[in-house]
């Protein structure tokens, strides 16, 4: 099997992958659009990935191959669609879709690192053709009930898979409400996992949308929310109305020193909103303040482009950082622990 995460997540989805009895991560790569993560799944262990939080989505494989083993679309095709596999695939597919009918719709997607052998269309039509060789009765439509993926996940290494996957798995059952600029559900559950274990209170003094809190509540928090934004507090309330939110600036927050386990949030830098002040100062008080009502053990974890050492507190030491890639921008996941 394998997964899907969003650029720059594959060890974090890996980490919580393998806090899963009979699941064995073997293998990262990129695809050019996402990251993969490769994977031993123990029989009967399949139906426990759904409970991972920080993949975008999962395929059955259904074959591999290396570009050196015939750079060809048609090569590529007959290697990776092999129909024992296949059938093994389509079993574990049809546990959750539904019954396989002879008659299905299906389509392909194909990713490639580079086109200098052939053209990415070019791969898509084979693996298509050889599907349909297989499966006589099945026809190809868009969209389709069931998805062939084939993904170079490293550069001359090909896997191919049926996806398991709905958007509802990225999207964790979406939002009520949705607002622009609001954070992937995904990114949102590798933060609060990089929390560390629930523990009482997570606030996100930045808190939008609401999915910060969401994955925290999910994973086992209490949550609090404050933003400078009264619509946000709207939107942030509707989407999670079992968490504690209020209007209040995150470089003024109204709680106690040491009275949350953790601050995690998606910091503004002045592309969807902007901030109160110069952009230096106001990250230098609002990480001061989440140092300030983090207690010492706890962790900061936040979500920014850039975090100069002039702006991070001596109370916060960094533990690590994870640069992502967000529509096409790049930022980062710094997580620091509270001294």
């Amino acid at each position: 099997m394998f997964a899907t995460a969003v650029p720059g997540l594959a060890r974090l989805a890996g980490r919580e992958l393998e806090t899963l009895d009979g699941v064995r991560v073997t293998g990262y790569g990129f695809d050019g659009r996402s990251d993969v993560v490769l994977l031993d799944v123990d029989r009967g262990r399949r139906r426990q990935l759904r409970s991972v939080r920080t993949i975008e989505d999962l395929f059955a494989e259904v074959g591999r191959t290396l570009r050196t083993d015939g750079d060809r679309p048609h090569w590529i095709a007959s290697r990776t669609w092999q129909p024992e596999r296949v059938q093994r695939a389509l079993s574990i597919w049809a546990e959750e879709a539904g019954p396989l009918t002879p008659a299905i719709t299906f389509r392909v997607i194909a990713r490639v690192l580079q086109e200098t052998s052939f053209l990415r269309t070019d791969l898509r039509r084979e693996l298509a053709a050889a599907v349909s060789r297989d499966k006589r009765k099945w026809s190809i439509a868009d969209p389709a009930r069931l998805e062939v993926w084939i993904s170079e996940y490293a550069p001359g290494r090909l896997v191919a898979g049926i996806r398991l996957s709905d958007a509802s798995m990225r999207q964790h059952r979406g939002r009520v409400t949705e607002r622009s600029g609001a954070l992937r559900p995904t990114v949102a559950a590798a933060m609060v996992g990089l929390a560390g274990p629930a523990g009482g209170l997570l606030l996100d003094p930045c808190c939008g949308s609401g999915t910060i809190l969401a994955e925290a509540l999910a994973a086992g928090w209490e949550a609090e929310g404050r933003d400078a934004d009264p619509a946000a507090m709207d939107v942030s309330r509707r989407n999670v109305p079992a968490a504690a939110v209020k209007v209040g600036d995150a470089r003024r927050l109204d709680l106690a020193g040491a009275s949350v386990g953790a601050c995690v949030s998606n910091l503004p830098f002045g592309q969807q909103y902007d901030v109160q002040g110069e952009m230096g100062q106001w990250l230098a008080a609002v990480l001061a303040e989440t140092a300030r009502v983090t207690r010492p053990g706890g962790r900061v974890i936040l979500l920014a482009p850039q975090l100069p050492r002039s702006v991070v507190p001596a109370q916060l030491r960094m533990r690590e950082r994870h640069q992502i890639r967000l529509l096409g921008t790049k930022t980062t996941i710094w997580a620091y622990d509270r001294a």
